[in-house]
């Protein structure tokens, strides 16, 4: 029986899965990808160097992992803190679905899971986010049971 070629779409993802983090160049991909013969075609992705990473024209700025928590890839989780501490700025007294807290470390999250709740009004409450064993993010005013589901915004 004769194995029938994979099309160009699954042989890509199977390329791109058992490469890791290999780089290719694209214009390399491209002008792989327009030759009509399949063998050829292959060859041609086997010839393309991997490995070698881009080089970015600006650097970014160096942040620390703290101030990464809540915007970094799924890959990045395992460096970041299972979770930070900071004061919400000013007067507080609970949250509602959809509501923005800006944190004393610069940080802002917003409310993602519907839910609110009504505190005892207080001036900089102290606050914990905390990563679940899923990853999903979630804000805790110290001293009380309330939590919600967040999403860093900034």
């Amino acid at each position: 029986m004769k194995a029938l070629p994979l099309p160009l779409p699954v042989l890509m993802v199977a390329l791109l899965v058992t490469s890791g983090t290999a780089v290719a160049d694209d214009a390399a991909l491209l002008k792989c990808r327009a030759l009509p013969d399949i063998a050829t075609r292959v060859a041609c992705y086997d010839a393309i160097p991997v490995g070698v990473a881009r080089t970015a024209a600006v650097a970014a700025p160096a942040r620390t992992p703290e101030q990464n928590f809540g915007m970094e890839a799924v890959k990045e989780r395992e460096a970041q803190p299972a979770s930070i501490r900071s004061t919400v700025v000013g007067d507080f007294d609970g949250w509602g679905p959809g509501s923005q807290i800006r944190l004393a470390n610069g940080q802002v999250w917003r409310i993602i899971d519907g839910s609110d709740a009504v505190l005892p009004r207080m001036k900089d409450a102290p606050v914990t986010i905390e990563r679940n064993v899923f990853g999903t993010l979630f804000l805790k005013i110290d001293g009380g049971n309330s939590s919600a589901k967040v999403r860093r915004v900034q």
